[in-house]
């Protein structure tokens, strides 16, 4: 008979498994913003992780011809279901599905993990958790679009970032829109050409301009090829995405559109300057994520710091917080018509970011081991270990009365225990329990306390 094939215990490139210090780490990142969120009057909302494919739409997909290409998508018999790519796609189906029952303008907060069918490095996953932030509702837009700046301020310096740490980037899509109707690119070309601005912090203007013009080659050596724009829409290009200066671009573009996107950002920085996020904040006309998406003002975070990959390599984190308005996106449902802002922080590489520079710090809590010294005493070490958890202290029993105390102990120091009980026929007799502080190497690393002192005791210690 052929032996049973062993499968291989690994994970796909992508994912990852966290545990312990990294996990406590992480709740605690989450625990931060959510108190920002609640602070500022959202309320929490959960939906499944699966959606009905068509309810999910295609706005993520860099190849228009496949839309579903960058999604995890399942097909039975009934209907067609997609992994989540974001946390705004269900909310937008939320509030179509429910919004006679719901108080506007609708505040929510978001957690959640998501699915991305895409190449995966040391700072990207294709399964990652985000934290959301989203107002729905007929509102001021700049009033809306300036607290998703706040918040996103307010939760990265709750994180333990310093000021000069990030920089929140915002434009208005209609600015380069504008811009792109006015230097006569048709429309079915300024798809491809907003995309390919996008790619400016990787590229450079010099890669990017091949892009805009005939092509360029790639790093595997594959020709990419270009927008074909002439020299002269390629120099406008660059001329209004090197100005952030809103009187300078204000000065520069003659068009509706575009003056109408410069109008919107001063109307945001106004009620910014209201708060003290405003140092925080700057215009970076080359953002354009998020195209088919967003519909006008648009946020990306970044970190003033390089971190480093698996081999010591020092990279770009990316974006850690980022988002937009997008006044269509409900709309989409029948029956619905709602405007929206919102942001969302990608837990995961921010907390990767955090470790490397080591701003937030998480106690570990060990829980005091009872031991058993006799099992006839067994009864006793329960008595003690319910009396414990019943005062909030975490504490665990050895799962096995017929190990000796030496392995007992040893168990205690592999999992970083800081206090051992020990109850044995002496300590019954008189009373008293014993208290062995595990990490301590010091001659009196053990003292006896009483039964109805030992809670006191303990919580000295710990």
């Amino acid at each position: 008979m052929d032996k049973e094939k062993k499968l291989i215990p690994n994970l796909p490139k992508g994912f990852k498994d966290r545990y312990g210090s990294e996990l406590e780490t992480k709740k605690k990142i989450v625990s931060k913003i959510e108190n920002i969120f609640k602070n500022y009057g959202y309320q929490p909302l959960e939906t499944p992780a699966l959606e009905i494919s068509k309810n999910i739409g295609s706005f993520l997909a860099d190849d228009p011809n496949n839309p579903m290409s960058d999604v995890f998508t399942f097909n039975d018999k009934k209907e067609s279901l997609t992994l989540r790519y974001d946390l705004s796609a269900p909310l937008s189906r939320f509030i179509a599905q429910n919004y006679m029952n719901i108080v506007f303008p609708f505040k929510r907060y978001a957690y959640g993990d998501v699915f991305r069918q895409e190449k995966a490095d040391v700072a990207r996953f294709r399964s990652f958790s985000q934290f959301d932030a989203d107002i729905i509702g007929d509102v001021n837009e700049a009033q809306a679009d300036a607290e998703i700046c706040n918040l996103i301020a307010d939760s990265f310096l709750e994180c333990g970032l310093k000021k000069d740490q990030f920089v929140i980037n915002i434009s208005n899509k209609k600015i380069l829109q504008g811009l792109l109707k006015e230097i006569k690119i048709p429309e079915e070309k300024q798809y491809q050409v907003l995309k390919t601005i996008d790619k400016l912090d990787r590229l450079g203007f010099e890669g990017v301009e091949k892009l805009l013009k005939d092509g360029r080659t790639d790093g595997s050596g594959a020709f990419i090829t270009g927008c074909k724009l002439s020299d002269n829409q390629v120099s406008q290009i660059k001329a209004t995405i090197n100005s952030n200066n809103l009187n300078e671009l204000k000065s520069n573009l003659k068009n509706e559109l575009s003056i109408e996107g410069i109008k919107e950002l001063e109307e945001l920085y106004e009620i910014l300057s209201f708060g003290n996020n405003l140092a925080s904040v700057q215009t970076n006309i080359n953002i354009t994520r998020g195209l088919s998406y967003y519909s006008s003002f648009i946020v990306e975070t970044n970190l003033n710091f390089k971190i480093k990959n698996a081999k010591g390599k020092e990279v770009s984190s990316g974006s850690c917080g980022s988002g937009g308005r997008y006044n269509s996106l409900i709309s989409r449902f029948k029956g619905a018509d709602y405007k929206g802002t919102g942001m969302s922080i990608g837990i995961d590489r921010l907390l990767y970011a955090l470790n490397q520079i080591e701003e937030i710090k998480v106690k570990p809590q060990s829980p005091v081991l009872v031991c058993i010294l006799d099992k006839k005493y067994i009864q006793n070490c329960y008595e003690i270990i319910n009396q414990l958890r019943e005062k909030g202290i975490n504490s665990e029993i050895y799962l096995d009365q017929n190990k000796n105390l030496k392995k007992q102990l040893q168990y205690g120091d592999r999992k970083n225990t800081d206090l051992a009980i020990i109850i044995g026929e002496n300590e019954i007799k008189e009373n008293k329990i014993l208290l062995k502080k595990l990490k301590s190497k010091k001659e009196n690393d053990q003292i006896f306390v009483t039964k109805e002192n030992l809670v006191n005791e303990i919580k000295k210690l710990i």
